[in-house]
């Protein structure tokens, strides 16, 4: 019997030169590399290892994310595979770069995102989907100067099956016309704010792209008229008539269609749409999952008695509209799987209504009662002893909700993932309840001035899974609670400690140990310095968003250690801080910085903001104070603007005080509210 002999592996590039790491078949470093597609870093570290892990990456590559256009030609030759293209932070990208990509990736390339590019017009459109007959899905979101000039390069795309022209303002229906004969295989088309589309555009696309799954007709001048097209879709399964305010009662009485294969629908801002039209529109459905009726007409027993028929029906989003007693009874009554229910700044809500609805729908495992005023811990009682199964609990601003009721959502809804507690009268015992919730991911406690660090710390000692925590402006914590989050949540992306006084650079030398943080807000923390800003930057090189806004104590001492090692900041809010010219030069330096705020520092002059503008390569939004705008040369902002940088010029006042009564007014309450 022949012995069968072993394939010795092959050496992984050609280079000849002894190599330990050619003892690693090709497949093995690839399957490594699967593993590091979320960190650029540790991927650029890896290709950087010897020859043959460079030769691999660059064959293993098949996402890009390029952070500016020019970047393009080093790429093209390195990388030959790439089949998912995102554009997005390259806002200048006009028809010869269309076309050497369309040239370069011509088999491979599957998807391109250009939803913030501009530059570009038809003729660069009409190379890319000639060349690249692969491509199944295009983002050209937001590209206000496109015409059906454009509409019909789309159309060239024969195998297109998901595109989006949100806010393609330019096009009509004569090219969403040519986008319905040429590309017959779209399964997914969002058309929102497409304000020049209309009745024909619609009714072009219903009938000549039958494989249509989901449509976004938010905002569009439509009436019944293409509806009755678009419900005839066999495969529909997501419908968005957001705004469509040309829908009315009368117009969905005349429908003579159903889309049985519907699940989502999404009716929101639709006034003119009471349960008359509603019951026309939905009639036939078979498949309904989940809809959305948020700020439209009052929630009475007729609107509700629409849904009986929907035994599959999940999901329901009543935001901002009147709820009735006779709507309560009703949706209490319906014989459906209920696991999600909105019901945000309704009006008309109470602790009688809600808590009879939670005790129909125990499944329940998404509950939104944000701004429900009149609510007291009666519903919250009956809630969480009735859904015990809750994952996600919103309830900002519930002012009457004593902080009693905290206990008893911690000691039982042992599943929560989610809870906003916004601007409400949780205590220490009440977080230390919740701290019973070890899935939670995402805890809001802003303005919530009974907590303390007693409390916080149990949350951070027994919530490991944390994510996201928001503690705006909850004055009592200080760095002994940030510490306990620092320490206890490794996990942590988001922190928000604005105005809070008592917080200094420990918190920062506390929040360093968490590697995987990418958002913190510090404005008007006046106790915090460069000092601990220095130790985010150095422990923290996933940050992404920061906001430093009043914190008189950072300068330029605080920025060069973020030029050096925050390679992944893309948005940054330096006003009112101590940072000069040398500071913000020293920013430039990060390739990936896109937005940035400057707005009252002292420190800057002209000549260092220009040095600093032509400098920020990957800019594409700037907010400056209008007094700069005469003093800075018009051919840097000429340069700048040519290259996708949009200016917003602010004449605002220095304001010595931090953010008076501001947070009232940024959580929604009038100025009349304000004590």
């Amino acid at each position: 019997m022949k012995t069968q002999s072993k394939r010795r592996p092959q050496p992984l590039s050609p280079d000849s030169s002894p190599n330990p790491f050619d003892i690693l078949t090709e497949e093995i470093v690839c399957k490594i590399l699967d593993h590091l597609h979320n960190d650029p870093f540790a991927t650029k570290a890896f290709s950087l290892t010897s020859k043959a892990f460079y030769f691999i990456e660059s064959r293993h590559r098949r996402i890009l994310k390029p952070l500016r256009p020019e970047l393009l030609p080093r790429i093209f030759h390195r990388y030959p595979f790439v089949s998912h293209l995102d554009l997005s932070m390259c806002p200048r990208v006009d028809d010869n770069r269309l076309n050497v990509i369309s040239s370069t990736w011509k088999a491979t390339l599957q998807s391109i995102n250009l939803s913030r590019s501009r530059f570009f017009t038809n003729a660069g459109l009409s190379s890319l989907f000639v060349n690249c007959s692969g491509l199944v899905e295009v983002d050209l979101c937001n590209a206000t100067q496109l015409t059906d000039l454009a509409a019909s390069a789309i159309a060239e795309a024969k195998n297109l099956e998901r595109l989006s022209l949100a806010r393609c303002k330019s096009i009509t229906d004569m090219g969403i016309g040519c986008i319905a004969v040429g590309c017959r295989k779209l399964t997914s088309l969002c058309l929102k704010w497409c304000l020049r589309v209309g009745d024909l555009g619609v009714e072009l696309i219903a009938l000549k792209c039958k494989q249509i799954r989901s449509l976004d007709l938010s905002y569009l001048p439509i009436t019944e008229k293409s509806l009755n097209s678009v419900l005839q879709l066999q495969h529909l399964e997501d419908l968005v008539l957001e705004g469509c305010h040309g829908i009315d009662d009368d117009g969905l009485s005349t429908l003579d269609q159903s889309c049985k294969s519907l699940k989502m629908l999404n009716l929101s801002n639709c006034q003119n749409v009471t349960h008359t039209g509603l019951s026309y529109l939905i009639n036939g459905t078979e498949q309904l999952q989940q809809i959305i009726l948020a700020y439209g007409s009052s929630v009475t027993s007729d609107l509700v008695k629409c849904l009986n028929a929907y035994s599959k029906l999940q999901s329901i989003k009543l935001d901002g509209c009147t709820v009735t007693w006779s709507g309560i009874k009703a949706m209490a009554s319906l014989n459906a799987p209920v696991k999600e229910l909105s019901l945000s700044k309704c009006l008309g809500l109470t602790d009688d209504g809600l808590s009879f609805l939670v005790q129909s729908h125990k499944d329940l495992r998404k509950l939104d009662i944000t701004c429900c005023r009149k609510i007291t811990y009666t519903s919250i009682d009956i809630i969480t002893n009735s859904c015990t199964s809750l994952t996600s609990l919103r309830m900002e601003s519930c002012s009457l909700i004593p902080k009693e009721a905290f206990v008893l959502i911690g000691a039982r809804c042992s599943f929560l993932e989610e809870l906003d507690a916004t601007d409400n009268e949780i205590d220490d015992e009440g977080l230390k309840s919740i701290s019973r919730c070890s899935k939670l991911s995402i805890l809001k406690l802003g303005i919530c001035s009974n907590i303390s660090d007693e409390g916080l710390a149990k949350v951070g000692s027994s919530c490991s899974m944390l994510k996201e925590v928001d503690l705006y402006r909850s004055v009592a914590i200080s760095d002994e609670g940030i510490a306990a989050i620092g320490e206890g949540c490794p996990a942590l992306e988001m922190i928000n400690i604005a105005y809070n006084d008592k917080i200094t650079d420990n918190s920062l030398i506390s929040l360093s140990k968490c590697r995987l943080l990418k958002a913190l807000e510090i404005r008007g923390c006046l106790g915090v310095s460069s000092i601990g800003l220095s130790a985010i930057a150095v422990g923290c090189k996933q940050l992404t968003v920061l906001d430093i806004k009043k914190c008189f104590n950072i300068n330029d001492n605080g920025m060069l250690p973020l030029a050096q090692f925050s390679q992944n900041l893309k948005q940054i809010n330096l006003s009112y801080c101590s940072v000069t010219d040398v500071g913000l030069v020293a920013l430039a330096s990060i390739s990936r910085l896109q937005n940035m705020t400057i707005l009252h520092l002292a420190g800057l002059t002209p000549n260092g903001l220009a040095a600093a503008l032509l400098a920020c390569r990957a800019l594409t939004k700037v907010k400056l104070h209008a007094s700069f705008r005469p003093l800075l040369p018009q051919s840097i902002l000429g340069y700048m603007e040519a290259h996708g940088c949009v200016f917003h010029w602010r004449d605002k006042a220095f304001q010595k005080e931090v953010d008076p009564k501001g947070w009232k007014l940024h959580f929604g309450r009038s100025s009349s509210e304000v004590p």
